[in-house]
């Protein structure tokens, strides 16, 4: 089942963080995607899970997710079972991120928002336009949820260009980049 857009999203998160603080094992994430979009209001559409792109460590510094807390992952499955959710709706999928690098000054705009044990940090508009950009090179065309959630952040030509340096440089292969020219392309055609 689908976490069913903002509220579905908020009301599972509200569970996790409930089952955190009855454990007394208070829990911060930072997370990317389709969740992400839900909640800054971007978006109110389904999604199957919530992208942890970071954990955060010692002195309340970015670090990389894996392997989330005993406790989350409890609380996680909790959850799953109680709403009829994907065991791990709560998933570090994209942790593998930190391997390339994040775009410059994400930790300085991440949005907080708490749900009792659990504080969630929610990438900013900006960071959503670079990473959407970069899952949209694998799908093309209006029917890639990446590309709809492109559109509706509604990026100016000098934000997809600013993206489009940051996501070539994951890979630098001319298919890839000729792959990134295309849909910045279609995104600034369909945006005009």
């Amino acid at each position: 089942m689908k976490l069913p857009g903002r509220s579905g999203i908020e009301d599972a998160l509200a569970l996790v963080g409930e089952r955190l603080a009855h454990a007394g094992a208070p829990v911060t994430i930072v997370i990317v995607g389709g969740a992400a979009m839900n909640l800054l209001g971007f978006v109110d559409r389904p999604t199957i899970d919530v992208d942890v792109l970071a954990g955060v460590g010692p002195g309340g510094a970015l670090a990389p997710p894996d392997p989330l807390p005993e406790e989350l992952v409890a609380a996680v499955r909790a959850v799953a079972r109680d709403r009829g959710l994907l065991e791990r709706w709560i998933n570090t999928a994209v942790a593998d991120q930190w391997r390339f690098g994040l775009p410059p000054g994400l930790e300085e705009r991440i949005h907080w928002r708490r749900f009792t044990g659990l504080t969630v940090g929610l990438v900013d508009r900006r960071d959503l336009v670079f990473f959407k950009l970069y899952a949209s090179a694998d799908q093309v065309g209006p029917e890639s949820v990446h590309v709809r959630d492109l559109l509706a952040l509604q990026p100016s030509v000098a934000e997809l260009e600013e993206a489009a340096r940051w996501v070539c440089a994951q890979d630098p292969s001319p298919d890839f980049h000729a792959v990134v020219a295309k849909v910045v392309s279609y995104v600034h055609d369909a945006l005009r």
